[in-house]
């Protein structure tokens, strides 16, 4: 991943010192296990935690011969250990260890990204609540609906990414894996004490059934699940692009003192952080296909699955630290125009209570057709004239022959409209 969507404490997991390290960490505790069984004496086991250790620039040089890496791994790992190196990788395939590795690796991902998922739903939980009066008119289609509140927006952006969190909790049991079962994972020459007593130590479960490797299915669980959580950044990124438009102005991504919008026209103020994620989260989606094809491999093994897992495993993964993290700040530090918000109420012309005016018709007995069919030709001439709706209704005949002036004044109440507004929040988050 380019530095510029890195983030250090998740980018270093997936490091070749670190994927490195977890591989020695994995093959001495295969010893210490092969030495409560009696398989490799203590003093062997001793020697080997003392001197294992491993060199990437002599583990690349080995590689150029051997084409192998995890062969190139070991070889090095002998170099510094001498004879009771022997010991080392005694009755285990390389799947054992890049498999469990890349679950350790899966894992440590998966607690960074849900620390970022939970400040993200805090912050969007603050925004709810602070906002839960502020009113704004809803838009479908892009075209002004009824009035809803700006909080309420951000309390279903909450309930999106909460799911999300759960969705994740559980990709991450499905990912937190150990296999340790040889070749064709039959346990042939390895003891399946050895796969549980490592996979305790690591906070991971054993495979039910593995081949030579961890079934791909429970990695396509996770990238689905950030592939999701990416859809979701893109869903509220889009809502705050359409709102900072000159044309609503409701609300504006924070603007730096010293920022520039444009190299070429001073006054331009643009979404750039929101339209970044945008971009991004088209990335981390298109990552789902591969990890999903992943899951048809050649009977018990084969490696083509390991490219993508190579390179779309941390970027991905990377990518989505990087972008939960920013929609966080975007929407911490979002400036929110009140005023405005109430300039495009009015803009309606008071248009938002068409349906209100149908059903109060309906309810004289009216027949919805006729009811819609008379409300929609004052609407479209309110709209079309830029007149008050209000007004227009007044005006007309037919709506005159059915309902007073008090009544329909009684339609134009704003505060019908946020009624029920407590009543979500308290089903949400169970507080007024």
């Amino acid at each position: 991943m380019i530095p510029r969507y890195k983030r250090k404490e998740i980018s270093e997991i997936w490091q070749p010192t670190n994927k490195f390290k977890i591989w020695l960490d994995i093959e001495i505790l295969i010893c210490e296990a092969l030495c409560l069984k009696g398989e490799i004496p203590k003093k062997s086991l001793k020697s080997i935690k003392e001197n294992a250790k491993f060199d990437i620039n002599r583990i690349d040089e080995i590689e150029r011969d051997v084409k192998h890496d995890v062969i190139a791994f070991l070889t090095n790992v002998a170099e510094n250990v001498g004879s009771e190196s022997r010991f080392i990788h005694k009755g285990v395939t390389s799947s054992d260890i890049i498999d469990t590795a890349f679950s350790i690796q899966l894992k440590k991902s998966c607690k960074i990204l849900k620390k970022e998922l939970i400040d993200l739903i805090s912050t969007l939980k603050s925004k709810a609540i602070e906002h839960k009066k502020t009113e704004c008119i809803g838009r479908s289609h892009g075209i002004f609906a009824e009035p809803t509140t700006f909080g309420l927006k951000m309390l279903g952006k909450y309930c999106e990414f909460q799911r999300h969190y759960k969705r994740l909790c559980e990709a991450e049991k499905e990912i937190s894996i150990c296999s340790i079962s040889g070749a064709v994972g039959t346990y042939a020459n390895i003891n399946p004490f050895v796969e549980n007593y490592v996979a305790k130590k690591l906070g991971l479960k054993s495979e039910d059934v593995a081949t030579q490797i961890i079934p791909r299915d429970r990695h396509a669980y996770l990238f689905s699940t950030l592939a999701l959580i990416a859809s979701s950044i893109e869903n509220l990124a889009i809502e705050v692009r359409h709102l900072h438009r000159s044309e609503v102005r409701e609300v504006e991504e924070f603007f730096a003192e010293d920022q520039k919008g444009s190299s070429a026209m001073p006054h331009k103020k643009n979404p750039v952080l929101s339209e970044n994620l945008t971009g991004l989260s088209r990335v981390i989606r298109s990552s789902c296909i591969p990890f999903m094809e992943n899951i048809a491999l050649w009977h018990e093994r084969d490696i083509s699955h390991s490219s993508v897992e190579r390179t779309l495993a941390p970027d991905t993964i990377v990518l989505c630290d990087f972008a939960l993290n920013r929609m966080k700040n975007i929407i911490e530090n979002l400036v929110i125009d009140k005023k405005m918000m109430r300039e495009n109420l009015k803009k309606t012309n008071g248009l938002f209570n068409s349906q209100r005016v149908m059903l109060e018709l309906v309810k004289k007995g009216v027949s919805r057709e006729s009811a819609y069919k008379f409300v929609q030709k004052v609407a479209l001439q309110s709209w079309k004239n830029n007149k008050d709706f209000l007004t227009l209704l007044k005006k007309d005949k037919y709506i005159k022959s059915n309902l007073g002036n008090e009544e329909i004044n009684k339609l134009f109440d704003l505060n019908h409209f946020f009624k029920n507004i407590e009543t979500i929040y308290q089903r949400v988050l169970h507080e007024k």
